[in-house]
């Protein structure tokens, strides 16, 4: 059995009582205080996750906008730089080999930010297709991420920076921001996987210790706390984000799991995936993700076959007892006849039947 991987932060998760969990062949914070308590820390106030164990890739070069065009669906010719773009790489197809964040640095350079578990996926894939000549680097390493998500996370991170952060808008970045304390400058984006406001910053490996101890300090007064893996994957949830693994996979594309403002069929470029994508979108595809509430007692779990009267209907990919609605409620993945709101369906839980129905999604979308 392989060790398990830990990033630069690993020592600060005994200092706030973190349980750690095996996530992905990381030792990873399932929670520090509770994972429903943590939830309302961030929908109320602000958390501050460390998620150093995405991948970051580095694509430059003269020839990078082309090569990403080639391997993405979005369209990245509108990427200026300090702004960012939500995307997909897939298969032919149109599987999901992964979703994640681009980054455009500055002309020829952009940062890819992957999920954890298909970095070295991503970058072999990457290299694999790369017939631009373009520069791919696997930089996971150089960096910390955390994010500071919650009503609060503006107030707390700005006392820690003169740079306006009111100026960042969502999906855009500034970089390099510098803090208090730090040498090194980072880049702080308006994202995050939670959906509430907030920031994901990245800064050199050595310095993400004394930063995290400097927003739970300048935090304090808020109310800031330390967030783990099982609560960011309620609020995730909640907002319906996809995860890589359950609602996108190999055998569920962008456009299955509701995502097709992310796939740009249309753009001067081909991709791959393209021609089954397209076909998708615009003959509708032949299964949808949909938002489900029980109605009887329990919780509709990941892999839980769906029915629809007798007929297997699908597949749950998440579900939980809502912190924030005190629901019952899940996503499935449905034949497209079993989709429409309101349809009522049958969710086998272990040996029983219990019903449920279509519900609208996001379950949860914050105020402005």
């Amino acid at each position: 059995m392989s060790e398990l991987k830990r990033t630069p932060l690993f020592p600060e998760y005994e200092k706030s009582g973190g349980k750690t969990v095996d996530f992905g062949g990381w030792q990873l914070p399932v929670q520090f205080s509770g994972i429903k308590h943590e939830h309302e820390i961030t929908r109320t106030k602000a958390g501050l996750f460390d998620v150093s164990h995405m991948g970051e890739i580095v694509v430059q070069g003269p020839g990078s906008l082309e090569f990403l065009q080639k391997v993405v669906t979005n369209d990245v010719s509108k990427l200026t730089p300090k702004r960012a773009q939500y995307t997909f790489m897939c298969y032919e197809d149109g599987g999901t080999v992964d979703d994640f964040i681009v980054y455009m640095l500055e002309t020829n350079k952009y940062l890819l930010v992957v999920n954890a578990a298909n970095t070295e996926k991503d970058f072999e894939w990457l290299k694999e297709h790369n017939d631009n000549d373009v520069s791919i680097e696997n930089v996971t390493v150089d960096y910390v991420q955390l994010a500071l998500q919650g009503p609060k996370a503006e107030t707390i991170l700005q006392r820690m920076t003169d740079m306006d952060l009111s100026q960042i808008k969502f999906f855009r970045f500034g970089n390099p921001v510098y803090f208090k304390g730090a040498e090194a400058g980072a880049i702080v984006s308006r994202t995050g996987y939670t959906g509430e406001d907030g920031f994901e910053i990245y800064i050199a490996a050595n310095e993400g210790s004394e930063l995290w101890n400097r927003i739970l300090e300048a935090g304090e007064e808020d109310g800031v706390e330390p967030i783990g893996l099982g609560a960011r994957d309620t609020l995730r949830f909640e907002a319906n984000l996809p995860l890589y693994g359950q609602e996108l996979s190999k055998t569920i594309s962008p456009v299955e799991a509701g995502m097709k403002f992310a796939v740009k069929v249309n753009k001067e470029q081909d991709f791959i995936g393209r021609d089954i994508l397209k076909q998708q979108i615009e003959n509708g595809p032949s299964r949808k993700l949909v938002g489900i509430e029980m109605i009887d007692k329990g919780i509709p779990r990941t892999d839980y076959k769906v029915f629809a009267g007798d007929e297997e209907a699908g597949h749950v990919t998440s579900g939980t007892q809502s912190p924030t609605l005190k629901k019952n409620i899940g996503l499935a993945l449905v034949k497209t006849e079993f989709a429409a709101e309101g349809t009522e369906l049958v969710i086998q839980v272990r040996k029983r039947k219990l019903r449920a129905i279509v519900v609208k999604t996001p379950f949860y979308k914050r105020e402005k």
